[in-house]
């Protein structure tokens, strides 16, 4: 956090200090909506949650060594800059934040969306910007209205690159987060079936995900995803240039000779305009990182980074998020896959490509939770993975929660045999430990909330992570 006096937030964001004398004191750490974060010198922001008004902990937070908070009420315990509407107010200090470090030393942000692999991909981004300057990119999957103003409060004024995740689950919600961190490049990956519930249709979400390239100024750079047709056709929406990347021949950053190893890590020749091809060795694990290491190349590109130094960082970077393609070897030989976090159709079948790549002649069982929010297809989806993993060859399936049964029943059918349809969490860990047999891979994909990421940490237990 750049230091800011009470009375700069304040007018930054429509408030006013109280008590008044307090407009001098200096914010100097962490801007904070947890008050168990909370550290000496820090802003603490007394959000309403959906579970908890956060104005209930400004007594734990001042105990902790907050210095003020940012609240909608006068509050006894500490200096306050009282605004009308926190949230509002929160994403009003982050721009001013971001307002700053631009006047200051040149920051230069990217905006990541798609309905899958924007964390992965901010992951990847970061990796690769962050050998050529100071570089932010959020914790974990911080790309909410919350989450943004988090990260970009954590700003210096010496930081040159922010990586920028920027979620939705509703239209107008990116276009909301591109105000906070006006972005100069912006990566739109995929959209899939993610929060179909909410949106209502694919046209919906791809709406919303073009938000992100409406945002772009002509001096920016649109980069699409040209092996989607509804993301590439986002051109058209953006004042800003375009550059379409991805494996087919309308691509102007291509990869070419892809080949997956053993462990279902790819290696790739990367084209990009005007350039000798690259070779690429990728750590991760699944043919789904070549679009997202398409993208990192061309933003990297974009901004100076040499093809070769893309290659060696590319090819140097690791998982940074837990529960994303988490690779576990057990000592029994047993290989836990552990992509858990998030699911829907479309990252469901690049996880089951994913085991079937991996497998090598070893037995592949594929456990699968319920995807949430995809409304009245749930059903028909969950048959597709089912299907899907039968005609990949996958062993096993086991389906955990009522949720996901229609896809061990759809296994079952396309197999004659054996999808396994399990209620609870934790029955599914006891008959797993009785299923598993050395050598075998098993991986775990499901919604967040369906809980198979801790069923995969169990599993993985006493394991080495590769």
């Amino acid at each position: 956090m750049i230091p800011l006096s009470l009375g700069e937030i304040a007018r930054a964001t429509g408030g006013r200090v109280q008590p008044a004398d307090a407009e001098a004191t200096v914010v100097h750490a962490a801007v904070v909506t947890d008050s168990r974060e909370v550290v000496e010198g820090s802003l603490y922001v007394a959000r309403q949650g959906e579970h908890a008004d956060g104005h209930d902990y400004v007594s734990a937070a001042a105990a902790a060594g907050a210095v003020a908070a940012l609240t909608d009420r006068e509050m006894e315990e500490l200096p306050c800059v009282v605004v009308p509407e926190v949230g509002d107010a929160f994403a009003a200090l982050g721009r001013e934040v971001v307002e700053r470090c631009r006047a200051d030393g040149g920051l230069r942000i990217v905006g990541i969306t798609g309905s899958s692999g924007k964390t992965s991909t901010k992951d990847l981004l970061a990796q690769v910007l962050a050998e050529h300057g100071r570089t932010l990119a959020p914790q974990a999957s911080y790309n909410s209205e919350v989450g943004v103003p988090l990260t970009v409060c954590r700003l210096s004024s010496d930081t040159e690159y922010l990586v920028a995740e920027m979620g939705a689950s509703g239209v107008g919600h990116i276009d909301y987060l591109t105000r906070i961190a006006p972005p100069d490049v912006g990566v739109v990956l995929n959209v899939g079936s993610a929060h179909l519930s909410e949106f209502g249709s694919r046209e919906a979400i791809a709406h919303t995900k073009a938000e992100l390239v409406r945002a772009l100024d002509t001096d920016g750079l649109a980069v699409l995803n040209a092996d989607d047709a509804i993301v590439a056709a986002m051109a058209q929406q953006t004042a800003a240039p375009v550059v379409l990347v991805g494996i087919g021949p309308d691509a102007d950053v291509r990869a070419t000779d892809i080949v997956l190893s053993s462990r279902g890590q790819a290696s790739f020749a990367v084209h990009l305009p005007g350039e000798d091809p690259v070779n690429v060795q990728l750590r991760l694990h699944g043919e789904h990182h070549v679009g997202n290491a398409l993208a990192v190349a061309t933003v990297a590109h974009h901004w100076g980074v040499s093809p070769a130094d893309i290659a060696e960082r590319l090819g140097a970077a690791v998982p940074a998020s837990r529960w994303r393609m988490e690779v576990t070897e057990r000592a029994d030989g047993v290989t836990i896959v552990n992509d858990a976090y998030n699911a829907n159709p479309e990252s469901m079948r690049a996880a089951l490509r994913a085991l079937a790549a991996m497998r090598s002649g070893r037995r592949a069982i594929a456990v699968v939770g319920e995807m949430r929010e995809l409304g009245a297809d749930s059903v028909s989806e969950h048959e597709r993975v089912g299907r899907f993993a039968a005609e990949l060859g996958v062993d096993q399936l086991v389906a955990v929660g009522p949720g996901a049964a229609p896809a061990a029943e759809a296994f079952t059918a396309q197999r004659g045999g054996p999808g396994l349809a399990i209620d609870e969490v934790d029955q599914a860990a006891r008959v797993l430990e009785e299923m598993l047999g050395q050598g075998e891979v098993v991986l775990l994909k499901s919604s967040r909330d369906s809980g198979l990421r801790f069923l995969g940490e169990t599993l993985a237990a006493g394991g080495v992570v590769s």
